[in-house]
């Protein structure tokens, strides 16, 4: 059973997403903004969010921003802009259709996402594919920032391990950990953990 959360502005559609659901997939919360959603999300914890990408008080990226579960997100948007794509897909969204997908591929898609797939209809997949092969060689260029030993904190406390955790994992003092990891927020510009876990989760390192 794949756990689902809805975020639409919109009754009719997510009564409409809802209706065309197969039984595999639980529609357990849904939300008609941002700040609804993000507290929706926080106390469902569901397997996958289908996320609209324009919401009262915010967009979808602001919910990705303020989400901090291990939900996997899937947009759905009327817009099939660049924009909205790829900004979505950089905080982290594993999938984007569009609103003219029928019920059954609508399905499809969730549970592809659920099992950690990306889902992208053609179109859509060669804006990804533009955007971050034209950023590669900037990850590139941020990765090599970092030694080898900061690059295995990084992972690791991307991947939600405490300082002692990650210490334990890689025979350290706790303070050495801290002071990789302060290297790597520096290094890399970032401010805490969790825009720590972001940067790593959309380039595929967590």
């Amino acid at each position: 059973m794949i756990r689902l959360v809805i975020v639409d502005d919109h009754g009719m559609v997510r009564a409409g997403i809802r209706s065309g659901l197969p039984a595999d997939i639980e529609v357990v919360g849904e939300a008609a903004d941002v700040q609804s959603a993000v507290s929706v999300i926080a106390a469902a914890e569901p397997d996958v969010v289908l996320l609209d990408v324009h919401l009262p008080g915010g967009n979808a990226q602001a919910v990705l921003q303020q989400s901090a579960v291990d939900s996997r997100f899937l947009a759905l948007s009327v817009s099939d802009a660049s924009q909205d794509v790829i900004g979505v897909v950089r905080l982290g969204a594993r999938g984007y259709v569009t609103k003219d997908i029928t019920s059954a591929d609508l399905a499809t898609a969730i549970r592809q996402v659920a099992a950690g797939e990306a889902v992208f209809s053609p179109r859509l997949a060669g804006f990804v594919l533009d955007a971050f092969t034209g950023a590669a060689a900037k990850t590139d260029d941020e990765l090599d920032r970092l030694t080898s030993r900061e690059r295995d904190v990084m992972r690791l406390i991307a991947r939600g391990y405490t300082y002692r955790e990650a210490a334990d994992e890689l025979f350290l003092s706790v303070k050495t950990v801290e002071t990789h990891m302060s290297a790597v927020l520096r290094k890399l510009q970032l401010s805490n953990r969790r825009e720590l876990a972001r940067w790593a989760k959309g380039r595929g390192l967590e």
